[in-house]
């Protein structure tokens, strides 16, 4: 008799994948080049992984269905190999290609409100209209879920294009991942430095960001292997620096803006962002207390050329609205609300001229 692709292929719709319940022909896993030699039939079974445990069972199922369907005298034992999905691994280049802008959010030293700046700067972004995702890469001291409220979310995976990927949890428009959904919350995270840096580029590379106008990069403070590994993960846009006003801060901001400048790292400075600029009462919104110095990162902006991007008050609803989960930059009508709304602007407006004006960066190869 006469053989033929399609006399082939009607046959093979015979056989159901047990993964899915779908016929090879339907479930797309026939390859295109069937091969036919006088009664002699070749072709190859494509499986999403290389080890599925149904493989031989499906092909002794199709060469059944082929010599009961077709014919007895079709040579086809033997003749049907076995090729594995080429998965959608990320280029390492660019892991997320669909980013459109990332932004590093440091601090020379602890405790100057950089994770606060972060999650606002994340939700205010979102509140203007832009899609937004937010990385809490404070590997040792996560607190981004705290200030979202999502301490008892846990993220799960989900297979997406052959490739098992984190599914971030989505909360006021912002999409998050963070070590604290994995670890005990009243545990400290006890980590070698490769551990850390492992977990970090698992959370960039395979967390389902999509599309993202702004991604933000909560950084740990002062500087280390995380910083490292994210410059060498990541092309990264350009970099924010948060300090407060007294001389400290200012001096481990300097260190700040110097690592990301520097010839081997040569990441773009944004600018700075000084947080607790002045204390207000929220009964009096036109006093200004100065508790920490005055002015001291515009003093500290001009000296190294960099922008100031913002200057943020304290006022009680800033604490908490981080302790409650509710970023204060939901309420655009508030003194700190309308600060972080102006923040997002500014930011907004240096990203557009760093990138006018500059290349994209690069990530960093360190010898």
């Amino acid at each position: 008799m006469k053989l033929y692709p399609k006399l082939i292929l009607d046959a093979l719709s015979k056989v159901r994948y047990p993964g899915n319940g779908k016929n090879l022909v339907e479930a797309e896993m026939i390859d295109d080049n069937i091969r036919i030699d006088g009664n002699k039939v070749s072709f190859s079974i494509i499986f999403d992984k290389p080890n599925d445990p149904f493989m031989r069972s499906v092909v002794k199922a199709a060469e059944t269905a082929i010599i009961t369907y077709v014919s007895p005298e079709v040579e086809i034992k033997g003749n049907i190999s076995v090729k594995a999905k080429q998965l959608n691994r990320p280029d390492p280049q660019n892991p997320l290609p669909e980013v459109k802008n990332i932004i590093a959010v440091s601090s020379g030293k602890g405790g100057v409100g950089k994770s606060t700046v972060a999650s606002n700067l994340a939700v205010a972004l979102s509140q203007q209209g832009y899609k937004v995702g937010l990385l809490d890469a404070d590997i040792f001291g996560p607190s981004v879920p705290k200030m979202f409220g999502t301490e008892e979310e846990r993220p799960y995976a989900e297979n997406i294009g052959g490739r098992e990927l984190i599914i971030p949890i989505e909360k006021y428009g912002v999409k998050i991942l963070s070590i604290g959904f994995f670890v005990d919350k009243d545990s400290a995270v006890v980590w070698r430095g490769g551990m850390a840096s492992n977990a970090l580029k698992q959370l960039i590379t395979d967390g389902a960001w999509g599309e993202l106008d702004y991604f933000i990069l909560d950084l740990p403070p002062g500087t280390s292997d995380i910083h490292l590994t994210l410059v060498q993960t990541l092309g990264i846009t350009g970099a924010i620096v948060v300090s407060t006003p007294q001389e400290v801060a200012l001096a481990d901001a300097r260190k700040g803006i110097n690592m990301f400048t520097g010839e081997k790292i040569n990441v773009p400075i944004l600018g700075l962002v000084e947080n607790m600029s002045w204390f207000t009462p929220a009964e009096l919104p036109e006093n200004r207390y100065y508790i920490f110095g005055k002015e001291g990162c515009k003093k500290l902006a001009e000296e190294m050329n960099v922008r100031l991007l913002g200057q943020i008050p304290i006022v009680q609803s800033i604490r908490e609205g981080g302790d409650e989960g509710k970023p204060v930059a939901l309420n655009p009508n508030s003194i700190t609300g309308l600060a972080f709304a102006d923040l997002a602007r500014t930011v907004i407006s240096a990203v557009n001229e760093r990138n006018e004006r500059k290349a994209p960066t690069q990530k960093v190869e360190l010898g």
